[in-house]
């Protein structure tokens, strides 16, 4: 079998990447009759992507406002597209929140709303609850996010917090119809994870907020925890009048991407291995990779080479050194250690959006040469590991995965391909 593993690893990405991108997958699930008045806004990394696709397909009136992340934006004629920071909130952010709120406050129930939700959603739409500062949100999210925290517990965190989360949204837009389409970015695709479910029902509770950043200890500035404290930080519950109007589609999903890729992986002779959605450390997952190759490698099970072990989902990394690098380089360097070499394995892990945490690369790509080419550098995998610092490992191999920004988002991307020797 004649193949470039390296090319393929890149082909197999761009796969997951196409298949979530909303040019194709929002069109068909926008209502047949196009040609009335609309009101759209949005949040997230592809929401400037999505605004394009619905300005190319709908005949009728148009008018709005999105955010997405600086670099994501894309040029629009009816829609603006207005750029803010993520993961970070910060005051582009908030002044855009309180213009959407103003975009929909005072609606009539004959009024139509269009909500473009993808995942970044829960910092580029940062409106601070009463009382609170985005300072404090600014603090407890960079907290969250070096505490290892699950993205369900953080999002559980931001719409307690929040004055347009946890169905919060909704309500401002009510008595107008609301119709949100959404690209999943979470695992188990659930509408109140993504983006912190502006204009879904929320199960969680503030006591479930303050469990949470009590358990990783991080510190609860007084006028927040009175917040959290204080019956009015509640998010709208299942049943909620102001949700009667709301409707919810999934327009794309992890899963979607990762079937994808399976089909043009057998296309190409590999036997796909779809391991789903996944959390937690992104070290400990790599190692449950490693098994699973390893295992393939010297015993040919749960499948046979050649083979391709797929997954996506969103892992987390704990920060305890200086390093630079998000999850995806943190899992690869794991994968790296782990393997040491392991002829016939090659690896790629990158975030659909095009950018890995806060870096400015996707991911990057793993040989059987990356650990003794590393050594010869000078580089110890297990103590660059445990410095946090993937990204600075790859950058040195040269191996690091640029994509700029994709205008999409259905997390992260892994592909490990397993080759006979």
């Amino acid at each position: 079998m004649t193949l470039d593993p390296h090319r393929l690893l890149r082909e197999l990405f761009d796969v997951a990447i196409e298949a979530a991108h909303p040019r194709d997958t929002l069109p068909p699930h926008l209502p047949a009759d196009r040609s009335g008045r609309a009101i759209v806004i949005g949040a997230g990394k592809a929401a400037a992507a999505m605004a394009q696709a619905i300005e190319a397909c709908w005949e009728g009136e148009l008018h709005g406002l999105v955010v997405t992340r600086y670099g994501h934006g894309a040029p629009c004629s009816r829609i603006e597209v207005v750029e803010a920071a993520h993961p970070v909130p910060d005051d582009a952010g908030e002044r855009v929140a309180r213009r959407v709120l103003e975009l929909v406050s005072g609606l009539k129930d004959t009024d139509k709303v269009v909500f473009l939700l993808s995942g970044g959603g829960s910092s580029l739409l940062a409106l601070p609850a009463e009382g609170i500062t985005l300072a404090d949100k600014q603090a407890i999210n960079k907290a969250l996010l070096r505490s290892g925290a699950a993205i369900d517990e953080m999002n559980c965190v931001r719409k307690h917090l929040s004055a347009i989360k946890g169905g919060r949204l909704a309500r401002a837009c009510w008595p107008a119809s609301l119709y949100t389409y959404a690209i999943s970015d979470v695992p188990g695709d659930q509408p109140t994870v993504i983006a912190s479910g502006p204009t879904v029902a929320d199960p969680t509770t503030s006591a479930d907020a303050l469990a949470i950043l009590t358990r990783y200890a991080i510190d609860v500035p007084t006028n927040v925890r009175a917040w959290l404290e204080d019956p009015r930080s509640e998010t709208l519950k299942p049943g909620d009048p102001y949700l009667s109007r709301s409707h919810f589609q999934l327009i794309a999903t992890p899963q979607q991407s990762l079937e994808a890729v399976a089909a043009y992986a057998r296309e190409a002779g590999l036997t796909p291995l779809i391991l789903g959605d996944l959390e937690g450390e992104s070290r400990e997952v790599a190692k449950v990779h490693a098994g699973i190759a390893r295992q393939i490698v010297l015993h040919g099970q749960p499948i046979a080479m050649p083979c391709v072990i797929l997954s996506g989902g969103e892992t987390t990394v704990t920060v305890r050194g200086n390093g630079r690098g998000g999850r995806n380089a943190e899992f690869l360097l794991s994968l790296t250690e782990n393997l040491a070499g392991m002829p016939g394995v090659y690896a790629l892990a990158g975030d659909t959006d095009g950018i890995d945490g806060s870096e400015d690369n996707a991911g990057a790509i793993m040989t059987p040469e990356s650990h003794a080419r590393g050594e010869a550098l000078g580089l110890d995998a297990a103590a660059e590991l445990a410095n946090n610092n993937g990204y600075g490992y790859f950058a040195r191999l040269d191996s690091l995965v640029v994509t700029g920004p994709t205008r999409t988002n259905v997390n992260d991307f892994r592909a490990i391909i397993v080759l006979p020797r």
